[in-house]
């Protein structure tokens, strides 16, 4: 397959680099179009308890959405404001699509005790299309905003996502203005060369194409975080420069040994390509395992971001060659090492500390990894609030005001609890007394409704406390819970039922291709245990920052007690991937270095020394990259951020440049062992090298 790619793409490089043309203009034209798109639903979970009573509450009593509108500022008793907003709210009655408009001034509770801000809140009909709602939203917005007065800010519901979603795509646009001249420095300072350099940014917005045309296809069937945008872009930029380094490298390798271009090509893809392709592989399937939480949100992230990965890798191996057959004959090759001088030396010497020291180097490095990961021990998550957006954002002002001048659990979402038809009346009683102002209101057909605002935060420690507090107390009664904080409840335990499946889905995908790449059992072994203590490390400094407060302020960030539910699953998930990414660049080396050498140990070095400068240099640009995209201050995608540039950074070089040689000297020969049915169902039915080997009598026992 990857000899017929090869071809195609020398043969025909014009129009395969038409093609991707049109595949670039199709992403950034059509699919851009998912930015209006964007919902911020993710603790919703099909088939929950808070989503039967939802849709049940729905069904019965259908009620449209609310937005908020806080002016603050100025004493709320002047006669010139309260004429101000008396008339605004009458204007907003008036708007098509509103169903109401209390007004503050007689309303009990909307006017602040300092008598310095008000809240107007605006209910929208229920039943309104997407479009309808959109027209109301806009008109009501505008209108409150026409209030004069020092602070007036208009948020919450519908109006949060649509918010979100422009912050969202002016952060991908910052973001990427910051990282590409960034990325192309550092291309320019390793290749030397401005061919060189530019061609891994072509890859790259190939990368970023597919991200917007992916989650665009992904929108017409099923909802689409906002935080989708910034993680499949940054991922599918990353991945790009990657790959496309990876063949870069290799290129110039076989260009000291041919002066053919198109050969060069063509072995650049059979041995750099097949990396390429199982990296791919294995980072799509690391993200198959979100395919199996039952959550909207986490299945479309893993299917949006894994279809990006495929773009990534396509791209790599089909446009990248058209575009070196056409332009790589003015692409210098490496230069040779001179007399005496070894190829990545600095890689070599650190390898062979290693490999020299390999009982001490585990000693310190596997407990200065454990360490970090310490925090992971206490890590919570919550569905979060305004306060995970920065502090210009006008849903964070508006929180910040109600916070300031109002008491607090002021705008919580309550406690929902729906009391189905044959509901006994001492229950009820029984739930309405476990918190003080519950209000129950009566269903048509029977049964109640029945609100409770929970002390502190709506999806803080006592409304999830109170969450299963009502269900304990409901008995056998057909009683369900819905609201933010039961969602939440329902989502965790989501999480603790699917994450064991999702973790052996994974594994058993990562096994099968690591096997048909390496032939060997015990290196999975060893594999996974290395990656899974870089992951932790990562993941247990994120807690330390972002959940317990420590230094988040360096990040224009604060501890808000628990990480956003959308960013361990989506750490873990990519962040494994990535891991298994660099472990493939390695092994090929190691592994071709292997047959040719047929020296165990020597090829742990070989391997290491010729990928070494390819995994730091990818993982500092990926570091880029993922920095990039904190510099929008978005919380959530912090936290993605962080812990991906931190799982990145450890990854290539504590783990790959310490623990791997250290591991692989310790294990010796075995290390590539395998029982013998075994090996010899890789021999017939695994991926052979495509670099020229040793005559089968040198070849070492195990391969």
């Amino acid at each position: 397959m990857l000899t017929a790619l090869a071809r195609t793409a020398t043969r025909r490089p014009l129009t395969v680099m038409l093609l991707w043309g049109l595949f670039l203009l199709l992403g950034f034209g059509l699919g851009t179009g998912v930015f209006a798109r964007l919902s911020d639903n993710v603790p919703e979970v099909p088939g929950t308890e808070s989503e039967s009573a939802a849709r049940y509450l729905d069904g019965l009593d259908p009620a449209g959405s609310s937005i908020t509108g806080v002016v603050a500022g100025t004493p709320v008793s002047a006669a010139a404001l309260r004429a101000a907003v008396e008339q605004a709210v009458a204007d907003v009655r008036e708007v098509a699509g509103v169903a109401a408009v209390p007004d503050p001034y007689v309303t009990p509770g909307l006017i602040a005790e300092d008598g310095r801000a008000l809240i107007v809140p605006v209910t929208l009909e229920g039943g309104l299309d997407d479009d309808a709602e959109e027209r109301t939203l806009d008109a009501a917005a505008e209108r409150l905003r026409e209030i004069d007065a020092p602070d007036v800010h208009v948020s919450g519901g519908p109006l949060l996502g649509l918010q979100m979603g422009e912050r969202a795509q002016q952060d991908v646009k910052n973001a990427e203005l910051i990282s590409l001249p960034v990325v192309l420095a550092l291309l320019l300072v390793v290749f030397g060369g401005l061919r060189s350099a530019l061609l891994p940014l072509v890859v790259a917005v190939g990368g970023i194409a597919g991200a917007f045309l992916a989650l665009f296809l992904f929108s017409e069937v099923t909802d689409i975080s906002v935080y989708a945008i910034q993680v499949t872009t940054m991922l599918g930029l990353g991945l790009a420069v990657d790959y496309a380094l990876l063949m870069l490298v290799r290129f110039r390798e076989e260009r000291r040994t041919t002066e053919d271009v198109v050969e060069a090509v063509h072995r650049t893809v059979a041995a750099a390509g097949r990396t390429v392709l199982f990296s791919g592989l294995t980072v799509a399937v690391s993200l198959t395992g979100l395919l199996v939480f039952p959550s909207v949100f986490l299945r479309s992230m893993g299917l949006a971001v894994a279809a990006v990965v495929v773009v990534d890798m396509l791209a790599a191996l089909t446009l990248l060659p058209a575009l070196l057959a056409r332009f790589g004959g003015r692409i210098p090759p490496a230069k040779t090492p001179g007399n005496g001088e070894e190829e990545g030396r600095f890689f070599a010497r650190v390898a062979r500390f290693a490999a020299g020291h390999k009982v001490a180097v585990l000693a310190v490095a596997v407990p200065v990894l454990l360490v970090p990961a310490l925090p992971v021990s206490g890590m919570s998550i919550a569905v979060g609030d305004a306060r995970q957006l920065p502090a210009d954002s006008e849903a964070r002002q508006l929180q910040d005001t109600v916070a300031a001048h109002f008491p607090p659990g002021t705008g919580v979402s309550p406690v929902v609890v729906v009391a189905k038809p044959g509901t006994d009346a001492a229950t009820a009683d029984r739930i309405r007394a476990l918190e003080p102002g519950a209000t129950t209101r009566e269903l048509p057909g029977g049964g109640a409704v029945t609100e409770i605002r929970p002390p502190g935060e709506a999806d803080g420690k006592e409304a999830t406390a109170l969450v299963e507090r009502v269900r304990e107390a409901r008995g056998d009664a057909p009683v369900e819970v819905t609201g933010t904080a039961a969602r939440l409840v329902d989502f965790r335990e989501m999480l603790r039922e699917r994450a064991p499946w999702a973790a052996l889905t994974v594994l058993a995908g990562i096994v099968v291709l690591l096997f048909a790449f390496t032939g060997s059992v015990l290196l999975l072994l060893r594999t996974v245990v290395t990656t899974l203590l870089s992951l932790a490390a990562a993941l247990g400094v994120v807690v330390w920052v972002f959940q317990d407060g420590h230094l988040a302020g360096l990040l224009g960030a604060e501890g808000l007690g628990a990480l956003s539910l959308t960013a361990p699953p989506l750490i873990v998930a990519i962040a494994f991937g990535l891991a298994m990414d660099y472990e493939l660049f390695i092994l090929a080396r190691m592994r071709e270095a292997r047959l040719r050498s047929g020296d165990d140990r020597e090829a742990v070095v070989t391997g290491l020394s010729r990928s070494g400068r390819v995994v730091t240099c990818a993982a500092l640009l990926l570091a880029v990259v993922f920095a990039a995209f904190m510099t929008g201050g978005f919380s959530p995608i912090l936290q993605i951020g962080l812990g991906l540039t931190l799982a990145v950074l450890i990854d290539a070089t504590v783990v790959r440049m310490l623990l791997v040689p250290a591991a692989m000297a310790l294990l010796g020969r075995h290390a590539w062992w395998a029982p013998g049915p075994v090996r010899r169902a890789h021999d017939r039915f695994g991926v052979s090298e495509e670099a020229r080997e040793l005559p089968p009598e040198k070849v070492p026992s195990g391969v």
